[in-house]
């Protein structure tokens, strides 16, 4: 097996994911790849071998054995990793167009890796895809297999048995604490992966509401800026001092006028008791 290039591989899918989706990527490469590779391969490498069946008909052994596993365990956890794992390559052909854009187009250093854009929606895709095929794999275990656990003793009555048969599985209590943490360790990331869709579904719908608002202000103010400022405003920033101070210079001016007519009396007073005086005195002389 080629690790340097499963470890580049996983590089480029670990620089394109959520937090939920490097703790995926995590759980998956740790608990499943490793553990199928190192442990879980040598304690089903016996199983056609030690499958033992209490009769000697010729061809009865290898039907009872399709009968029960009619596939290795080993090689349906390989497909299910390779079913499950697909969806990514979505997002790493996307992020391989994004590359190819901005050399073209100068993009900032960085941009193919930020999930906004298209690239949101291919990696939610790839998430509910994940979501499918990780819940197909497990009811499929389950049709399979006829239960989460091995079995010691099965009876098998196919042709070309003589009769019912019974047949031993080897290691029974082994294996089926290796199909229970591998099947745990499924659902674990089938929770992760819904964690990671509705975490991605309200992404979308926040960017879409900053969307509208960044797009929705800009109108309001444009629309504002051309047809002025409102009748309310207007009168009250314009009217409303002017009218003040009209109210002003009346209150200062009214002491004023009141003094000037006081005034105006008294000279005209004068002048009425000074005016029969002069021509008396012409007269006179």
């Amino acid at each position: 097996m080629n690790w340097g290039g499963l470890q580049s591989v996983l590089n480029d899918v670990n620089k394109n994911s959520t937090a939920i989706g490097r703790v995926w990527l995590s759980v998956l490469f740790i608990f499943r790849l490793l553990v199928l590779v190192v442990a879980a391969e040598k304690v089903w490498s016996d199983e056609n071998k030690d499958f033992d069946c209490n009769t000697r008909q010729p061809g009865c052994k290898s039907v009872c054995y399709d009968r029960f596993f009619p596939i290795s365990h080993i090689r349906f956890w390989s497909l299910q990793l390779i079913v499950v794992t697909t969806p990514t390559l979505l997002v790493a052909m996307h992020v391989g167009s994004r590359k190819m854009r901005s050399r073209h187009h100068h993009f900032p250093e960085g941009f193919e890796n930020k999930i906004q854009g298209g690239l949101l929606w291919t990696y939610t895709i790839s998430v509910l895809f994940r979501i499918i095929f990780e819940t197909g794999s497990l009811y499929i275990f389950y049709i399979l297999y006829g239960g989460y656990s091995l079995p010691r003793l099965v009876k098998c009555t196919e042709e070309p048995c003589p009769n019912i048969v019974d047949c031993f599985v080897s290691r029974p209590s082994e294996k089926t604490v290796f199909v229970v943490f591998m099947l745990t360790v499924s659902a674990i990331c089938l929770l992760l992966n819904v964690i990671e869709f509705f975490y991605l579904a309200i992404k979308y719908f926040c960017v879409r509401k900053r969307y509208r608002r960044t797009v929705t202000e800009p109108r309001a103010s444009m629309v504002g800026g051309s047809s002025g400022n409102p009748a309310g405003v207007k009168s009250t920033r314009v009217k409303g001092p002017a009218r003040n101070v009209a109210d002003v210079h009346a209150e200062g001016s009214g002491d004023d006028s009141a003094s000037s007519r006081e005034h105006n009396k008294e000279n005209r007073a004068n002048l009425k008791r000074e005016a029969p005086s002069k021509p008396n005195g012409i007269l006179k002389k």
